[in-house]
This record gives C-alpha cells, structure tokens and sequence, in this order.
C-alpha cells in the first residue's frame, strides 16, 4: 500500500454558476470562490491493482488520525501481510501506531516510554520498530526528497486534475462526497497499476 495524506483541500463554491461551452465560444467559469473550509484526506494506493483501499476523510491529518487510517485498512483483512509505504512525517512514526501494529502483531514485549526509552524513545527507535521486516505488518519509509517514489502522489495528481481543480463544492460534506464517488468511479473503470519509468528525468505515471 502506497500511503500518504493529501491535506489542506479547500471546499470552494464558485461564486456564480459555470456557463457551458456553446458553439463557438468556450466554458465560462466564474473565478471568484466562496470558502467553505478544508478537508485532509488519507489514502492508499494498491500498487498491484491500482485501485484506491480504505481512503479516510478528515478535518485533520493528527497522529491519531493516521493510526485510526492504518486500522480501518488492516481490518479489511486482518490476519494478511501488510506493507505500508510511507514518508518521514512525524504521524508515520508516534508512538499511537507503534502500539496499534504492536498489539495487530501480537508484540508483548515492554516498548519504554516515549521520550525516556525503549522502542518508544524516538522517532528514529519507533521507526526502526515499524520498519522491522520480520513484522507481519510493517511500514517502509522512502529516502528523503524522493516523494516520487510514493505512487499515491502520482493518484492525488489525478484527483486535483479531474475533480479538484474544476469543482465546485457547497460544504466540506459537499466535497467529501464528492471525492469518494471520484474514487469509487476510479476504482470501477480506470484503475490499474501505473507504468513508470525514472531515467535521470522526473517521474512520468500514466494509467
């Protein structure tokens, strides 16, 4: 599972309505926006199927959001082997998802205290615990600066084109919905895993 949170999504209702194209003349839209507040979404990427698992939408992206994420996809399957590829953020190595995969692995050892010792010391120590390959669910973190390693980031750009970028959203309950039937729609008819290439050139995905 590719992993990552997409934060900030503003829900913006265009001021006036969009005038659709006629002939001759192209779509008018209107470029003054009504605020409606933001949203952080959490989502995984399948890289073997290319579809969207267990996508969580949140005002927040906090440490225990993220953990309370990771659950929701483990319990789709809980007894399978799970590999969550992550970055550095500090919400991917706390001590709330050490005890969550702790407890999901059946880890009955003392992990310290955070802060003062054992496992929980650290982000370093908790990262070493997380990434632990002998775990049945474990997490990899990519080097720093290399996000386009991350597939997921090559599916939020997918989003912000084709439905964030030319939406027009009444409520942040509005814009909620709205990204989970753009998954569900992607899930159905586009998914498949992507084909990408890194020749000493930025990263190019396609579907």
């Amino acid at each position: 599972m590719s992993c990552d949170e997409l934060t900030g999504i503003q829900a913006l209702e265009r001021k006036y309505e969009t005038k659709p194209p006629k002939p001759g003349q192209i779509e008018k839209r209107e470029f003054e926006y009504i605020r409606h507040g933001t949203v952080s979404l959490i989502a995984n990427f399948c890289v073997a199927t290319g579809q969207l698992i267990a996508p969580s939408i949140g005002p927040r992206r906090t440490e225990d959001d993220f953990a309370s994420h990771i659950q929701k996809t483990i319990d789709l399957d809980p007894d399978a082997e799970w590999i969550f590829i992550v970055d550095h953020l500090n919400t991917h190595k706390s001590e709330t998802l050490v005890r969550l995969i702790a407890h999901q692995c059946g880890i009955q050892i003392h992990l310290g205290q955070k802060g003062t010792d054992g496992i929980l010391e650290s982000m370093a120590t908790r990262a070493t615990f997380l990434a632990d390959q002998t775990h049945r669910i474990r997490l990899v973190y990519i080097p720093k600066h290399t996000s386009w390693l991350n597939q997921i980031e090559i599916w939020f750009s997918i989003l912000v084109r084709r439905l964030l970028k030319r939406g027009s959203f009444t409520s942040v309950e509005h814009l909620g919905q709205r990204i989970f039937s753009f998954i569900d729609y992607f899930n159905k008819t586009l998914a498949k895993p992507f084909k990408w290439t890194y020749m000493g050139k930025p990263l190019v995905g396609s579907l």
